[in-house]
């Protein structure tokens, strides 16, 4: 509900909070946080950490990635993860989405691309 449809993914802003998904309503059963420096364009934030966490867990059956940007104190607070439907290693899938996150080429790349 209240979520816009684009390109089989849904997109919802609420109270500054960017929130992408393929299924509705979105699930963080699986999520790690990291910090950004504050960017201009969140949507393409998103789209591309999504891809490259779909890129990392795409062998992960039953997962569906889902991404929220939300601007907080001079910050982007970038929380990446998704729905898992089926067992899976937790941990293992976490540590995956660690690393996605800090790696510093796709976070000068995201970046670029938010600008």
């Amino acid at each position: 509900e209240g979520a816009m449809r684009r390109r089989g993914w849904h997109t919802q802003e609420l109270q500054g909070e960017l929130i992408l998904a393929r299924r509705w309503p979105a699930r963080f059963d699986l999520s790690v946080e990291t910090r950004l420096p504050p960017v201009g364009r969140k949507a393409r934030l998103a789209h591309q950490v999504r891809q490259d966490l779909w890129r990392a867990l795409q062998s992960l059956r039953g997962f569906s990635p889902c991404v929220s940007v939300t601007e907080e104190a001079g910050a982007t607070l970038l929380r990446a993860g998704g729905q898992l439907d089926g067992a899976a290693p937790r941990a293992q899938a976490e540590a995956r989405l660690v690393a996605v996150l800090e790696d510093p080429r796709n976070r000068a790349r995201w970046l670029r691309w938010a600008r």
